[in-house]
C-alpha cells in the first residue's frame, strides 16, 4: 500500500527545480509539517509530506513509522521497504529526480531520514532532533551530504544521540553540517535558515 502524503507545488507555478521531502515525527501526521513549505521561503521547489504507515498507541489522530513503545521497533522492517518503495516512485510522479531531492525528517521522522536516505543518491539528508536507531555499514557509494540539528536542551531526544548519529555518519565518509542551538524537541526558527541555506548548497 503507498504512502499517503501532502503535496504542495512550487509557489511559481513553474516546474520544481527540486524536491523536499518531510517526515513527521512519533505520534504527529503528514499536516504536521506543512507550515514549512511557506516559512523556509524556498518559492521554486515542491514540498512532500508524507504520513507514516502506522497507528499511534496512545494518539486517535498521530502515525508512527515504527513502535517506538516495543524494543524490538516492531513494524520498522516493514516501514523501511514501503518508504523505499515511496521514494524510488516519486521520480516518476514528479519527474523530479533523487540527484534533486532533498529528504529530511524531525524526531523519529529525522531517525527515518538517516536510514533509508543513505541507500539513495539524494541530494541531501536533513535530521531535526532525530538519531540513530541502526548501526550503518560502509556502503559502496557516496553518502549524500547531511545536516543535523538538535537542541541542548531536548528532553526527549538527548543531544548525544545526534552527536554519535554526526559521529558515525562522518566516519562513514559523509559530509556534515553539525548544528546544536539552546532549545528542547522543536524547531526554532533560527533553524529555518540553515535549512535553507542547506537546500540551496545542495541544489545550486
Amino acid at each position: 500500500m503507498a504512502l499517503k502524503f501532502i503535496s504542495i507545488p512550487p509557489q511559481t507555478r513553474k516546474p520544481p527545480h527540486g524536491l523536499i521531502v518531510m517526515m513527521h515525527g512519533w505520534g504527529a501526521n503528514a499536516e504536521d509539517l506543512t507550515s514549512l513549505a511557506a516559512m523556509l521561503r524556498l518559492p521554486e521547489y515542491q514540498f512532500i509530506f508524507p504520513q507514516a504507515p502506522l497507528a499511534h498507541p496512545q494518539s486517535p489522530l498521530g502515525r508512527a513509522w515504527y513502535a517506538l513503545e516495543t524494543p524490538e521497533y516492531q513494524g520498522l522492517a516493514e516501514t523501511q521497504t514501503e518508504v523505499k518503495e515511496w521514494l524510488k516512485s516519486l521520480e516518476t510522479s514528479t519527474g523530479v529526480p533523487l540527484s534533486k531531492t532533498i529528504l529530511g525528517g524531525f524526531s523519529q521522522g529525522g531517525a527515518m531520514t538517516l536510514d533509508v536516505g543513505r541507500f539513495f543518491p539524494l541530494a541531501g539528508l536533513i535530521s531535526l532532533s532525530g538519531y540513530l536507531h541502526f548501526s550503518p555499514e560502509p556502503l559502496d557509494h557516496p553518502l549524500p551530504p547531511v545536516l543535523i540539528v538538535h537542541g541542548r536542551q531536548d528532553p526527549v531526544v538527548p543531544v548525544e544521540a545526534a552527536q554519535q548519529a554526526r559521529d558515525v555518519f562522518q566516519q562513514l565518509g559523509a559530509s556534515v553540517d553539525y548544528q546544536e542551538f539552546n532549545m528542547g524537541h522543536e524547531i526554532r526558527p533560527e533553524v529555518l535558515g540553515l535549512i535553507r541555506s542547506f537546500v540551496m548548497n545542495c541544489m545550486p
